[in-house]
């Protein structure tokens, strides 16, 4: 593959141009399965090149944690070739979670039945470019929610989001990370803790959290639930509506599932 723009030779597809600073690929879809790692390359709505990465864990095992980081820190590197503006990942919970954690990239997780629901129903159907037919489900939905209205990005550190004039949380610590990971999405704008209610029926899972359907404003409640106390947060989003206030909502459970803060 050449450069885009000065034709300067790259050694794999979609990898950046260091001879003219040019990205040659603005987001990269990773699928993960247990010993593998599958990147597509996108450059807008066109696919410019695909790769795999591959490991070997050890007969009838998982990954160790030493093969599980190096297996990740692989992945990463071949997607810091591209230097994209946005990752997409799907699969395998721990080599998607661990490779996200090596990345500083604005990163999206794929959620689980979202890429079979891609492009169903009617006109919606029939209107898909023949070109989605030839890649997996998984890239036909980032391709599908790609031609949507983009949301606008929030560069407010993830600790500065957080206000209003109730400053407890429950759950402790737990209870801190379910909102430091919903701080952390680049489309939350504001997050505003509410009263505590103690009179729940009580649960001996430990704290959980949950987004909850998106109003017609495009804004979502956290749910935060511990024993028999209840907390309800409000999250304020850079969504315009309910549908683009769903997708972030489907975000933030996807990134509470990978922080252990929702049942899988």
């Amino acid at each position: 593959m050449n450069c885009r723009r000065c034709g300067t030779p790259v050694e794999k597809p979609g990898d950046y141009c260091l001879t003219c600073n040019t990205a040659n690929a603005d987001a990269v879809v990773a699928e993960f399965e247990t010993d593998r790692a599958h990147l597509t390359m996108l450059d807008e709505d066109d696919v410019v090149g695909e790769t795999t990465v591959t490991t070997r864990p050890e007969e009838g095992e998982r990954l160790s944690e030493v093969q599980l980081r190096n297996f990740a820190g692989r992945v990463a590197d071949e997607i810091r070739r591209k230097r994209p503006e946005t990752v997409y990942a799907a699969g395998e919970r721990e080599p998607l979670r661990e490779t996200r954690a090596q990345l500083h990239h604005e990163f999206y997780r794929v959620p689980d039945g979202g890429a079979s629901e891609s492009g169903q129903g009617g006109a919606a159907a029939d209107s898909r470019d023949d070109r989605e037919a030839d890649v997996s489900p998984v890239v036909a939905w980032v391709l599908d929610r790609r031609g949507d209205r983009s949301l606008a990005v929030v560069e407010t550190p993830p600790r500065e989001k957080i206000g209003g004039s109730h400053s407890t949380l429950i759950g402790d610590r737990k209870g801190r990370k379910a909102v430091q990971t919903v701080a952390e999405h680049p489309h939350v704008k504001k997050i505003v803790p509410g009263p505590i209610d103690a009179g729940g029926t009580g649960s001996r899972t430990g704290l959980r959290a949950k987004a909850t359907r998106a109003g017609t404003n495009g804004n979502v409640r956290l749910l935060l639930r511990d024993g028999s106390s209840v907390q309800e947060n409000r999250i304020v989003t850079t969504a315009m509506d309910r549908e683009t206030g769903e997708r972030v909502r489907e975000d933030l459970n996807e990134a509470l599932r990978d922080a252990e803060l929702q049942d899988a």
